[in-house]
């Protein structure tokens, strides 16, 4: 389906306050949200008339690192472009969505990387399939050309105006995203990134253009190949066969196709194993008959409630906000075959008001 004529919905005044309720969601009380909504209706005609007459664009981004446990760079900007991004979220992105295989699950709406690693599971418990092939794509986010995803836009997009304002947020002119091949983040200063490269990690539009981006793949593997069984989320890959020599031959063609048509490389952690050796998907891992949670995703779920613990104790956080997080987990947690670790969270996570060393409030137990 081809998106034209969208330009006018997405700057109507109706969906830009549809896309101030978006962008608000847990930020209401933020410094730049409680700015721009001050005077809500001047600040949206202010960026209706910047975008309409041309002058729109992106401020400079806030940059921060993260490590989980890899350094990632992060970039953030000012609220009334995260705005803006949520506008034209809301109207191409669906269109966009129903236009994606069944089994492309990363920032979906509706699906996600439980529904993702279920999808994976069901075929694993089958029976059917011993080996599976894990592609990995050295530094995605970092390498995505921006001239090849251009133009995979074009295919869809036949709004001119639309493209040109994608075009201003791919080409950031004063901020270099990109990494040279075969570098890490950690590596390589801002003053050596590049600018025709890469797409800036935690935006909301970079989450669309890297579906978009990898959907021609996607298409190659259940079109061109005929892969039945292939999930991906985001660019974490899976793909499952009986046939050990036939995961070898889609490797190759994938490999060239990667290279050849989305100027990407495939890194060392591809690989093809037995699958009763367990498949590391989105956090989990994946047996025959059993699922259960990656070390790593266990620690960084008990670091984040022992800060949610923390945060309610000295009340930064209600106890709605505790309980959300650890529901959450335990959302994960009932499909996998974890009854020690559920156990082991809930009796740990005890929650109290203090002060001064004394006990101002009942303990909080869920189950």
């Amino acid at each position: 389906m081809k998106i034209d004529n969208v330009f006018d919905i997405i700057f109507s005044m109706e969906n830009l306050y549809g896309a101030l309720e978006d962008a608000s969601k847990k930020r209401r009380y933020n410094k730049d949200v409680l700015a721009f909504t001050e005077n809500t209706y001047d600040n949206l005609e202010k960026i209706r008339q910047e975008v309409y007459n041309g002058t729109y664009t992106i401020e400079k981004y806030f940059i921060f690192y993260v490590y989980e446990p890899k350094k990632r760079m992060i970039m953030s900007i000012q609220f009334r472009h995260r705005f803006v991004q949520w506008a034209i979220y809301r109207v191409i992105n669906p269109i966009l969505v129903s236009g994606y295989i069944e089994d492309s699950y990363g920032c979906i709406p509706d699906r996600g990387a439980l529904k993702a690693v279920l999808r994976l599971s069901y075929w694993v418990d089958s029976g059917k399939y011993t080996f599976y092939l894990k592609l990995d794509i050295s530094k995605y986010f970092y390498r995505v050309s921006h001239r090849v995803l251009k133009r995979i836009l074009a295919k869809k997009i036949k709004d001119k105006r639309l493209m040109a304002l994608l075009e201003g947020i791919i080409d950031c002119k004063h901020t270099p995203f990109g990494l040279p091949p075969g570098r890490s983040p950690g590596e390589v200063p801002l003053s050596e990134r590049l600018f025709d490269v890469g797409m800036p990690i935690g935006n909301l539009m970079s989450q669309t253009f890297a579906n978009v981006y990898l959907d021609v793949l996607d298409q190659f593997c259940k079109r061109v190949l005929q892969i039945h069984c292939y999930v991906r989320y985001m660019d974490d890959i899976i793909i499952l066969s009986n046939s050990k020599q036939q995961l070898t031959e889609w490797k190759t063609r994938i490999d060239a196709f990667v290279e050849e048509e989305l100027e990407l490389q495939l890194n060392q952690k591809t690989c093809i194993r037995p699958v009763n050796q367990g498949i590391e998907f989105v956090g989990y891992r994946v047996w025959p008959g059993r699922l259960t949670l990656r070390k790593r995703t266990t620690l960084h779920m008990k670091r984040v409630l022992t800060v949610k613990r923390e945060a309610y104790r000295v009340k930064k956080i209600t106890l709605k906000d505790a309980n959300d997080t650890l529901q959450n987990y335990m959302g994960m947690i009932k499909h996998c075959n974890c009854d020690a670790l559920k156990e082991s969270i809930i009796n740990n996570f005890v929650l109290t008001h203090e002060e001064k060393g004394e006990d101002n409030g009942r303990d909080c137990r869920f189950a």
